[in-house]
């Protein structure tokens, strides 16, 4: 961009407006894998065209745009080289989005978009409007999507994990449960950070036969016990810490005061809850949880949560809020423990896990599908 002067009230709202045309350009950028092709130095898009076999004259005017945001450079006429917005597309840059800026743009994400005022006036997904099913079946129907998904999921993983290793001190604990733990990645970097843990990966059986051939080499996949199962009928009891991670915001309040019920069941007295998820800042503060919510209402029936609402969620489910980490990265770990009242409410807690499920199945939620990639 080459402002001088500061935009006017209304020049930034076309600007805004503009976004949808340029995250299209960088999700076309991203599909083309034009970053790879620019890795090693400029080249003219008539080089270019003939290497993703676009028209040459189209492909420039999109690279002119994204351009003048930024991603990438034209150095000389016609020819474009890297920016630094432009570097995070590289398919091997660390925390590479090029994966992630392929799946925004998809035509299933992207359809969900055009057609929020769904949501807005029902308040339900408008992925479910459009298809007929929930994110998670239409995925599981659509392999490749579902492989582009993973891998998006994955760029960002490692860095999530390790945010939330660092932001809460386990020592001591000897029996780790990931409710929804997918391929066990964040079990595995809790293991390697804990040699006395052990860890239980929860999770649907498709993600279980997966984790199992993923975590076959791993060092520490003699500590691990996989288990299959839906989280909205039970989990594993006995352990001394119970992770959530990035599961919570797929579900609405119902479906995830079902899950806390099931882990307050499962837990002893003494064991702690601990959700990894962004947490929603009060006021005007930008967050990009704020964005993400509207994700998630459009695509999964879920929702990003405040504090208070995350303390509201345990005490449904016979838990108590006691602390929230923060973390440099846009997610934060909330910390809860069994209620001194937990086991005369363990009635009503069974209650609401109980009447959760039946409106789930109501609804044609496929109740056993958790994040998938995570």
């Amino acid at each position: 961009m080459h402002q001088t002067t500061e935009q006017s009230p209304t020049a930034q709202l076309i600007d805004m407006m503009d976004g949808c045309l340029i995250a299209q350009l960088i999700h076309l950028a991203a599909e083309l894998g034009l970053a790879d092709l620019v890795e090693d130095g400029p080249r003219s898009v008539e080089e270019l065209g003939a290497a993703t076999g676009n028209d040459t004259e189209a492909l420039y005017r999109a690279l002119r745009a994204l351009a003048s945001k930024g991603v990438f450079t034209e150095t000389v006429p016609r020819t474009f080289g890297l920016t630094p917005l432009a570097a995070p597309l590289l398919t091997r840059a660390p925390h590479s989005v090029r994966q992630l800026a392929t799946i925004r743009g998809s035509r299933a994400h992207w359809s969900s978009w055009t057609e929020l005022r769904h949501s807005v006036r029902t308040g339900q997904s408008v992925f479910r409007h459009l298809y007929g099913t929930d994110f998670w079946t239409y995925l599981a129907s659509e392999p490749d999507e579902a492989s582009l998904f993973n891998s998006a999921m994955g760029d960002e993983a490692e860095r999530l994990h390790t945010a939330a290793a660092d932001a809460y001190d386990l020592t001591g604990a000897r029996r780790l449960v990931d409710v929804g733990g997918g391929c066990g990645d964040l079990a595995v970097t809790f293991l390697e950070r804990y040699p006395e843990m052990m860890a239980v990966i929860f999770d649907r059986p498709q993600a279980i036969a997966e984790a199992e051939d993923r975590l076959s080499g791993s060092d520490v996949r003699d500590r691990m016990e996989l288990v299959a199962g839906d989280f909205l009928t039970s989990v594993p009891r006995g352990g001394d810490v119970y992770v959530l991670s990035r599961i919570l915001h797929d579900w609405d309040d119902a479906n995830s005061s079902a899950i806390l019920a099931n882990v307050s069941e499962a837990m002893a007295p003494e064991a702690k809850v601990m959700v990894v998820d962004a947490v929603v800042p009060n006021g005007d503060a930008p967050h990009p949880a704020k964005v993400m919510d509207i994700i998630m209402l459009a695509l999964h029936e879920g929702k990003e949560r405040t504090e208070a609402e995350f303390a509201r969620l345990f005490a449904t489910a016979g838990l108590r809020h006691t602390t929230t980490r923060h973390t440099a990265l846009p997610i934060s770990v909330v910390v809860a423990e069994a209620d001194a009242r937990k086991c005369q409410d363990s009635s009503t807690t069974r209650g609401v896990r109980t009447n959760a499920v039946a409106s789930a199945t109501a609804r044609g939620n496929t109740v056993s599908t958790s994040r998938i990639g995570r």
